[in-house]
């Protein structure tokens, strides 16, 4: 059981860099758990404010139910505190319940609820959705708007006046006329997330709009980066901002839109380019191609802590 509230704990990621560690898994596609121990050890010795584990950079669609608080339970354990760990749920209402519960009692200090399975619906069905999920546990609750579940402002009040652990807000769509509408109307009421995949690409407009912090998958293989590029957005420092778009983010996302779901295989290449391999991403997920790592390894050798990070292998 977490220890934090879910106030605390939507403040205390509210104030950082946040990120999405991968899963491992062994050639045969089951977890590596040794592996998962040793990554989620290794980032929390960076600034970082909060490790979402299971969530989408982690495969959270293609664990079973049963494997995501196992997941969960391990990440705690190994970040023994030192960060809040957030758990991902979703698929349909009873199993993002069934998941959320299992989460909790593994540890986690929150959930983000992921849109559900496949179909899409209105307003009141996604509403009753989010508040089923909040009513399961005492945790926080952050909603992931994206996709089929796209809540409009009117809706999010209702539930935050229904549902006190409902803290946080990930926008995962872009639309500025939206988050303006849903930050206007909230305010401080919830923690705003950027979500967009290659967050960093919004950081710096997102940020006027009252969102804070957001996800970085490629914190997974390049913290230094990462965290440097944070730091850089929230002092507004626009010539170190654009100078990473240009010379990492950017060439990054131009392999990652070569195919469909290399928004996460780029993130398990990352991890083998630096050494620390993290298997294959599992079907229907594809790897990259081993030209496409190559391309990926040049661009991390030219960051400034790939010479540090060799020289204390």
């Amino acid at each position: 059981m977490s220890k934090m509230t879910p106030r605390e704990m939507a403040a205390r990621i509210g104030g950082g860099l946040l990120s999405f560690p991968v899963t491992p898994f062994k050639p045969d596609y089951s977890f590596d758990e040794a592996t998962y121990r040793a990554n989620m050890d290794w980032l929390c010795g960076y600034d970082v404010a909060g490790l979402f584990a299971a969530g989408g950079t982690g495969e959270f669609f293609s664990l079973t139910p049963a494997e995501v608080p196992h997941v969960v339970k391990i990440a705690v354990e190994e970040t023994k505190g030192r960060v809040p760990v957030l758990a991902g749920t979703g698929y349909g209402t009873a199993i993002a319940r069934e998941i959320a519960v299992g989460a909790e009692k593994a540890g986690a200090d929150g959930l983000l609820l992921l849109p559900p399975y496949l179909t899409h619906a209105e307003q009141d069905g996604l509403a009753a959705h989010v508040e089923a999920v909040c009513s399961s546990v005492k945790i926080g609750v952050i909603v992931y708007n994206r996709d089929n579940a796209i809540l409009q402002p009117d809706t999010l009040a209702r539930l935050c006046e229904r549902c006190p652990n409902l803290v946080g807000y990930k926008d995962g769509i872009g639309d500025i006329e939206l988050m303006t509408r849903v930050y206007t109307r909230l305010g401080d009421r919830l923690t705003y997330i950027g979500g967009l995949p290659t967050a960093e690409t919004f950081a710096l407009p997102y940020l006027d709009m009252g969102v804070t912090t957001y996800s970085s998958a490629v914190f997974n293989f390049v913290p230094e980066f990462a965290t440097r590029f944070y730091a850089a957005v929230r002092r507004r420092d626009h010539q170190t901002i654009h100078a990473g778009l240009k010379d990492f983010i950017l060439p990054l996302i131009a392999i990652r839109n070569r195919k469909k779901g290399y928004a996460v295989s780029i993130i398990k290449a990352g991890m083998k380019v630096i050494g620390r391999d993290s298997g294959p991403v599992r079907p229907p997920l594809t790897d990259l191609s081993e030209q496409e790592i190559a391309e990926l390894a040049a661009l991390v050798a030219k960051l400034p802590q790939a010479a540090a990070q060799q020289a204390a292998e």
